[in-house]
């Protein structure tokens, strides 16, 4: 009998569009040959085959990391927005700040006291009257 290995986590499982690629890496190949492909047309006459050859990977290059590179279930343009915010966007370092909830009490100990200082202030007015 055949043995089929099923995932315990399905969420990694991705669906199959064409010739075992998904719609994501079908869409980014694609793009890729449509610029990578002309390029090295209009290249191999003037720089020969080679250097065209050359032209193209590097052209095609992003495009084939955007299709196939993932790590930690986040695709290469995640990654790259998430090193450019941590680098360039956000602080370096950032400040420390608590919420002192001592302090919030002590400031409403305060007003209370002023609260209580305005009545007895209020009460003896109104005895001397």
């Amino acid at each position: 009998m055949a043995y089929v290995p099923v995932p315990k986590d399905l969420t990694k499982v991705k669906t199959k569009v064409f010739l075992g690629l998904t719609k994501r890496q079908l869409l980014c190949f694609g793009g890729g040959a449509l610029i990578g492909v002309p390029l090295f047309f209009l290249l191999k006459d003037y720089a020969g085959t080679s250097v065209a050859a050359f032209c193209m990977v590097l052209v095609m290059l992003p495009a084939f990391l955007l299709a196939m590179y993932e790590r930690n279930g986040q695709h290469l343009e995640t990654i790259v927005h998430n090193m450019l915010s941590v680098f360039f966007i956000r602080p370096r370092q950032r400040k420390y700040e608590t919420n002192n909830f001592y302090i919030v009490l002590e400031k409403q100990h305060q007003l209370d006291k002023e609260v209580y200082r305005i009545v007895q202030k209020d009460k003896a007015q109104r005895k001397t009257k």
